[in-house]
């Protein structure tokens, strides 16, 4: 078969593009680097005999998104503006690349004839509704430009499966965690950020009183997920978790076990745009499309942290 990943080269789009052609699958990556890195896929597209192609390109080119859409089997939309913080800066920004970018590539896959196109969603969707666990059935309520943005890029995609007969599945993840996580950035998820701050010996810094819940999951169950909802012929949207809570206090005392360190986090104030507790249901994913997370917390993060000492 032959796929398209955008944001192919960043963390979970990289994790799948590896995953895909270890099946022996033609690959095409669309990345603009803005976030992505050609280190996280150079190998794959050097290696003898690869499949793989790069090209460095972005999702709101809606020419060159029907370039290299076509003979395209199936398409995994993973290239967005990540980050809440960072959408609550910068709207109009998050408002063109995750939903004209994401509009871009669902006109892009019906003109070219692509048969499936999966989406990378969002928990943030719900916002801080009550009721625990997320069902995909409940009301959303977005509190970020981001959130805002994927919910929208849902809608799309169910109305091109109705009008134009594009199959589409939209997968609602959860609180993605594993390496190649950029702990960098202002805007890094709360499990890298904590880790790049206890490699150095530093404690963690907890927005908040540290009591908010978050379901971790990890990227090698995620990129599963994405190829079963490639491979099924369902559609519709789909809760990506663990379906366990996790508090970010337990999460900070779990990983400084894990350094065996003699720290304790520090706290700062809450951040805007961040919802109070989140835990998904996946029992619609177990059911539908036989998906059941292989890794649970401790495993994941053992192993996140010996990618990053091999790493360096």
């Amino acid at each position: 078969m032959r796929y398209v990943v955008t944001g192919g080269a960043g963390f979970i789009g990289s994790h799948l593009v590896e995953a895909l052609a270890g099946a022996g699958h033609e690959v095409v990556i669309i990345d603009d680097f803005s976030s992505g890195k050609e280190e996280n896929v150079q190998a794959l597209v050097g290696a003898p005999g690869s499949r793989v192609t790069l090209v460095q390109a972005t999702i709101e080119d809606f020419s060159g998104l029907l370039e290299h859409f076509e003979g395209t089997d199936g398409v995994f939309h993973q290239a967005a503006l990540v980050s809440v913080p960072r959408s609550v800066e910068h709207p109009l920004a998050s408002n063109e690349i995750n939903l004209t970018g994401t509009l871009n590539v669902l006109v892009a896959a019906r003109d070219t004839g692509v048969q499936k196109v999966v989406l990378a969603s969002s928990a943030a969707v719900y916002g801080d509704l009550p009721g625990q666990p997320r069902t995909e059935g409940m009301p959303t309520d977005p509190l970020s430009p981001y959130a805002v943005a994927k919910l929208a890029g849902e809608n799309y995609a169910r109305v091109f499966s109705r009008l134009y007969g594009l199959s589409t599945v939209s997968l609602r993840y959860f609180n993605v965690y594993g390496p190649r996580q950029d702990p960098a950035s202002h805007y890094a998820a709360v499990i890298p950020r904590f880790m790049h701050c206890l490699a150095h010996g530093r404690p963690p810094v907890i927005y908040g009183d540290g009591n908010q819940t978050r379901d971790f999951i990890y990227v090698k169950d995620v990129v599963a997920a994405n190829l079963l909802a490639m491979e099924h012929g369902a559609g519709g949207t789909f809760n990506i978790g663990s379906g366990t809570a996790t508090s970010i206090n337990d999460l900070a005392r779990t990983l400084i076990r894990l350094f065996s360190l003699p720290i304790e986090p520090v706290h700062a104030g809450a951040r805007e745009g961040d919802v109070r507790e989140s835990t998904a249901d996946i029992s619609r994913a177990e059911q539908v499309l036989k998906f059941k997370p292989a890794y649970g917390l401790l495993h994941g993060l053992e192993e996140m942290k010996e990618a990053a000492s091999r790493a360096g």
